[in-house]
């Protein structure tokens, strides 16, 4: 079986270059890849095309990409915990282009899946839908939607195999599990990485045919967007 295992977040984001495409998993502040957007701060790679939920929060997550001005475009369906995104966008700073939740995991499954285009009533009669071609089923309007197409998909997972074999962990499973095999090349850091056979087939939730490049995380903040507690 093919090792899949690079030594460090470095060697990971080899041929990542300026002006790329990349998927990011998470949503907000959960299962996003930490160490990957922290090594992509570090490299300094700019005019990146993200697609992602939302740009998580101002000082952590994409907000850091955010701050240093490398993002030229994020592609996502929500942007409202994070001041500096609402700001470049409101300056045209930041090219946005927002979509519909479900229809943004569902052309990220389809690019996962090899399917070129999809149709969904999301967004029919809205200025999502325009410019783009539309049709009728079973009574009902629709929208073509294209898969996307990205260089890099980077996700993250609580645990993961030599092989590339992933095991999420809760709700931090979100887009990680559409957005991995979606782009060229799928790296994939995680909290936990075994060697093959470690995992039991039966709970592995993305395998490893899906993912090029895997490594273990240093260290994983898991900061919490909003801490909701209950009075006493």
């Amino acid at each position: 079986m093919i090792n899949k295992k690079v030594n460090s977040v470095t060697e990971a984001l080899q041929g990542i270059e300026n002006n790329m495409t990349i998927m990011l998993g998470g949503f907000g502040l959960c299962g996003i890849p930490e160490n990957s957007i922290a090594e992509l701060v570090k490299k300094e790679t700019t005019g990146l095309t993200c697609i992602s939920n939302n740009a998580g929060v101002d000082d952590f997550g994409l907000g850091l990409l955010l701050q240093k001005r490398q993002i030229k475009k994020m592609i996502s369906s929500y942007v409202g915990e994070n001041a500096e995104f609402e700001r470049q966008m409101l300056s045209g700073e930041l090219d946005v282009e927002l979509t519909p939740q479900g229809t943004l995991a569902e052309k990220c499954r389809a690019a996962q899946a090899g399917i070129p285009a999809f149709f969904t009533p999301a967004g029919y009669g809205t200025e999502v839908a325009e410019g783009k071609e539309t049709r009728e089923f079973n009574g009902k309007m629709h929208v073509m939607e294209l898969a996307y197409k990205a260089d890099f998909s980077i996700v993250k997972a609580w645990k993961g195999d030599e092989a590339g074999n992933l095991i999420f962990k809760g709700t931090a499973r979100n887009f990680n599990a559409c957005m991995a095999g979606a782009g060229k090349i799928t790296i994939a850091e995680v909290e936990e990485l075994l060697p093959v056979g470690s995992l039991d087939p039966n709970q592995i939730h993305i395998p490893g045919i899906l993912v090029q490049r895997i490594f273990k995380g240093e260290k994983f903040e898991k900061r919490i967007e909003q801490r909701t507690v209950r009075k006493k």
